[in-house]
């Protein structure tokens, strides 16, 4: 499995690393072969390359199995012209998605309040 991994900025970086020890893990445990490659983008693509989504970086989401993104921005960008977050936006139109996936957990107490029932 050909994974793009973008370790992101900030906290990013931090919980990729993680992300990568669970799938070298995984991979060990059942004999899986998870060819990962990393990639700039966001805030760190912003200083390296001189925009939030490289086209590298583009080309290789659109031909990866799946894509490992950490977080992105941060304070040193929040005032610029190029923004970590206009890559994001960019990402998920070329990749045509809307929305980044996350856990979520519901509280039986708040269900009534949720939108989210399980």
């Amino acid at each position: 499995m050909k994974i793009a991994y973008i370790p992101g900025d900030g906290i990013g970086p931090e919980i990729g690393a993680i992300s990568l020890q669970v799938l070298r893990a995984v991979a060990q445990k059942y004999g899986h072969h998870f060819n990962i490659t990393e990639y700039d983008f966001g805030g760190i693509a912003i200083d390296n390359h001189g925009l939030p989504l490289p086209n590298e970086t583009l080309l290789a989401c659109q031909s990866a199995d799946a894509v490992l993104l950490g977080a992105i921005g941060g304070p040193k960008w929040e005032n610029d012209a190029i923004r970590p977050e206009q890559g994001l936006l960019k990402l998920r139109k070329e990749m045509d998605t809307f929305a980044n996936l996350r856990p979520v957990k519901t509280w039986e107490a708040l269900y009534e309040l949720s939108p989210i029932h399980i």
